[in-house]
């Protein structure tokens, strides 16, 4: 048996190992468990062979929204896989940036419809990177979406830094699917140029919230879907701590929005690439946070793009950004571009880690933070603490609780000015379990949740961001 058949049928073990978690993370660089909280970051320098196993485990459909394939070494292997994949049947779509080399595509088989972004002075570049699997099966299981920072290249899986994520869900499959429809032209096997559509061209579809294992998750598709609001809504959401990775920040109100969360005594600390250090967030941050910014200058690129929200707070709704779109003004207003918010207590720690291990690796020292505990399972299982998701929200939550014994219970939720706005629950005497109660906020801005539970009292704060 050869070493990388061996290779493959442990990635295949792995994922069926891991079936019963809806979202995986995989870096490719080392990461530092010694700062788990409980679900440990997987390092791997074999990514590519398990994009590889997700594509051999196919049975109907592969969309493919790539920025750039350069076939080499070991990587051919993805076009063998997608080759085999097509010979059995499936269907396979490819999208690829029309300014970049993609010379991995001379290694597909001639009959899978491929097709080029634009290449006009109006237009950016597709820069997307996600591939969404059996979509339409049937059986819902079935539906992953892979994505995150990578280019396909032997650099960006070996010697640059990045982080995939790969996501179980079928309505978050439709959603990459109707996007990838849109700049398609529609939904057949072969490309229709006289209805597809890309960046500026492209409507928001609308679809942005999801419920993936119980964790909130946000997504956005540049430009049509105003994706630096969202992140700005992410940073303003940041009470105890904040940490960001970055390759290209060019977005000076974003740079100045971390650096006053820092000023306000939230806790920041950032890496770039010195691919941004001629741009002004690069003189902000050395000014803003001193020896708590890197500048990543070694070999290779730190090519991450993703934001850590309060990982050291869960009861601050800890999350994380990640996805294609760097911070810049082209990414925003002309690239076409995917971003993921997850909030989850344990996604927030996973990234962490990673961001710890780089940080320090690049000589930085991190001071731990203290907040609310995170401790988590690797089933996400509901800490005791009470929460409100997702947060921020465009005015539709959950408030969430857990009794261990019984207990009279109000739930309320405040506006700035200290007014009532909803009451969710009325001094009820309520006995031991898990509760969670659906509400609606009419008007955007900044509340407080207030969960009174027996003697205990907690306050939450929330944001809400109507469209």
């Amino acid at each position: 048996m050869t070493k990388r058949l061996l290779l493959f049928l442990c990635v295949i073990a792995s994922l069926n190992v891991n079936a019963g978690n809806k979202i995986l993370y995989y870096f490719n660089r080392p990461v530092d468990n010694s700062v788990s909280t409980g679900v440990n970051a997987v390092y791997s320098t074999n990514i590519a062979d398990t994009l590889v196993a997700y594509i051999s485990r196919s049975k109907y459909t592969i969309d493919i929204a790539q920025y750039d394939y350069n076939q080499s070494g070991s990587y051919a292997n993805i076009a063998t896989a997608i080759n085999a994949a097509f010979a059995r049947g499936v269907q396979v779509r490819w999208i690829y940036d029309g300014s970049s080399s993609n010379t991995g595509l001379t290694a597909l088989n001639a009959s899978i419809h491929t097709l080029g972004s634009p290449t006009s002075g109006s237009y950016g570049i597709m820069h997307n990177k996600f591939v969404v699997i059996d979509a339409g099966s049937s059986d819902p299981g079935d539906a992953v979406v892979w994505t995150g920072s990578f280019d396909w290249s032997s650099e960006q899986f070996g010697t640059d830094y990045n982080n995939a994520v790969v996501l179980q869900d079928s309505a978050l499959a439709h959603a990459f699917t109707d996007q990838f429809n849109m700049m398609w032209g529609g939904t057949g096997t072969a490309p229709d140029l006289s209805t597809n559509k890309f960046g500026p061209d492209k409507t928001d579809l609308g679809r942005h919230s999801f419920t993936i294992d119980g964790n909130q998750v946000e997504l956005y598709f540049s430009p049509a879907d105003g994706t630096n609001t969202h992140i700005q809504t992410a940073i303003s959401s940041a009470n105890v701590d904040l940490y960001f990775g970055m390759y290209t920040f060019t977005d000076y109100t974003d740079a100045n929005m971390i650096v006053a969360k820092h000023a306000s005594g939230v806790y920041v600390a950032g890496i770039n690439d010195s691919y941004s250090n001629s741009y002004s967030p690069h003189d902000i941050f050395t000014a803003g946070l001193g020896s708590n910014f890197i500048v990543y200058n070694s070999t290779g690129i730190y090519h991450n793009k993703f934001m850590i929200v309060d990982p050291s707070d869960a009861c601050s709704d800890p999350l994380v950004l990640t996805g294609s779109h760097n911070w810049t003004a082209s990414a925003n207003t002309k690239n076409d571009e995917n971003t993921l918010i997850i909030h989850n207590a344990a996604a927030a720690n996973i990234y962490y880690q990673s961001f710890h291990a780089n940080f320090t690796l690049f000589g930085g020292t991190l001071t731990p933070v203290s907040g609310c505990p995170t401790s988590v399972s690797a089933n996400n299982t509901q800490t005791e603490e009470p929460s409100v998701y997702p947060n921020p929200s465009n005015g539709n939550i959950t408030a969430t609780y857990h009794l261990s014994s019984p207990e009279k219970v109000n739930v309320e939720i405040f506006n700035v000015l200290g007014q009532k706005v909803v009451s969710v629950v009325a001094n009820e005497l309520q006995q031991p379990g898990n509760y969670a109660y659906n509400t609606e906020i009419h008007a955007s801005g900044m509340y407080f949740a207030r969960f009174t539970i027996g003697a205990n009292s907690y306050n939450r704060k929330l944001i809400i961001a109507k469209k």
